[in-house]
């Protein structure tokens, strides 16, 4: 049995640190094929079953809410951030490098927290990594970022309910999607849209469109009650 006991050196040998496409003020250790290096980390575990290696890509939805972060920087200046299922820790980057007082990145993955903090050090930002599940958490962030977590049922929906919460007790949420599966647009208003470059291998086309969203106002309330018992150009936030 292989097992892998230096995570951030496995990161090392099966990357490269590339500048992200749509976000070339970034550098982030990526993979050249999400299958291979699938296969790669449950031979070197020895065990099967592993969540897909979502850290070693920049993701439509983190790329177009990256490029939105450094664009209007802000956003976040200032402010306490979370990146929420971070991935790769590119969103979180942005907002370092934005000005927030505070980021800390958060994804259930810990190849994931390893990528995070080798990411960060390689852009020269502090970013506190957090390997646990945060739905529900009331901590005191001032904007919660997240991306491309809109995969599953049962998972956008809780996603949503808590969003919705927090953005009612005023956190600042701005969320980055190019349409996956299980994201209600309905409860969103769209603030700004990109098409950007993605790699075939993963987004099964050369260019998709991605965009950057709010909850809406009602979504607000409606999501928060249940839980309880096409958009294209930019617009400012309030």
């Amino acid at each position: 049995m292989s097992m892998i006991l230096d995570r951030p050196a496995f990161i090392r040998r099966n990357t490269r640190l590339l500048p992200v496409p749509w976000v070339p003020e970034i550098s982030i250790h990526m993979a050249d094929d999400a299958t291979e290096l699938w296969q790669k980390t449950e031979a070197d575990l020895d065990v099967t079953g592993l969540p897909p290696p979502f850290w070693a890509f920049a993701w439509a939805g983190g790329q177009a809410l990256a490029r939105y972060i450094l664009d209007h920087p802000e956003t976040v200046r200032g402010a306490r951030v979370l990146d929420f299922a971070s991935g790769s820790g590119l969103v979180a980057i942005a907002a370092a490098c934005s000005g927030a007082a505070t980021v800390t990145a958060s994804d259930i993955d810990p190849f994931a927290l390893d990528a995070i903090a080798l990411n960060a050090a390689v852009n020269r930002v502090e970013i506190g990594v957090l390997g646990e599940n945060l739905v529900g958490r009331t901590d005191p962030w001032d904007v919660i970022l997240a991306a491309d977590i809109f995969y599953e049922r049962d998972t956008a929906g809780a996603v949503t309910a808590w969003l919705a919460r927090r953005t009612a007790g005023g956190t600042r949420v701005l969320v980055g999607d190019p349409g996956r599966s299980y994201f209600d647009r309905t409860k969103f208003d769209g603030v700004a849209s990109y098409d950007l470059p993605v790699m075939r291998s993963l987004e099964d086309a050369d260019c998709r469109r991605s965009s950057v969203w709010r909850l809406k106002a009602e979504a607000r309330i409606s999501t928060c009650e249940n839980h309880d018992a096409g958009f294209s150009g930019a617009q400012p936030l309030p």
